[in-house]
């Protein structure tokens, strides 16, 4: 019997550790998040930037590349709790944190090859922040090449 649960759990945690590599992060689950930044753009999941980087975001949202993605106080705040409490542990300068996933250095040379070229001109890729064009997954934190 005691084999028999320790097969089940085995079973059970293979497809967790899978999951579990290089190629995924934790994906958003604060409902309001991914309702009010998932309105215009895929909800980046939070520990693409650290806190201080989300904590400017969310206070520039008048001026939000551009665009007036203005909330009122208590939505704000609720999200960016939601999105600080699960940031990055990278280190941000307090001065200037980065804002824009696709400028940091992980990104531009995970993006950089010969094969990304070639997808962003053959899928219609209309920016580098549209993640979910080239990665299936990007919604739920995997980021594996499709």
């Amino acid at each position: 019997m005691r084999f028999t649960a320790l097969i089940f759990s085995a079973a059970l945690l293979v497809p967790l550790s899978a999951m579990a590599d290089e190629d995924s992060v934790p994906p958003v689950t604060d409902p309001l998040t991914k309702k009010e930044c998932g309105a215009c753009h895929m909800a980046y999941q939070p520990a693409f930037l650290p806190a201080a980087s989300w904590r400017e975001i969310m206070a520039t949202l008048d001026d939000h590349f551009g665009e007036d993605a203005s909330l009122d106080p208590e939505t704000r705040g609720q999200i960016e709790s939601y999105l600080a409490a699960n940031a990055g542990r990278g280190r941000a300068r307090r001065a200037s944190p980065p804002l824009r996933i696709t400028n940091l250095k992980w990104f531009t040379s995970e993006h950089r090859d010969h094969e990304v070229t070639w997808l962003w001109k053959n899928r219609n890729v209309k920016t580098m922040a549209d993640c979910a064009a080239c990665h299936r997954g990007a919604g739920r934190g995997y980021f594996e090449d499709d």
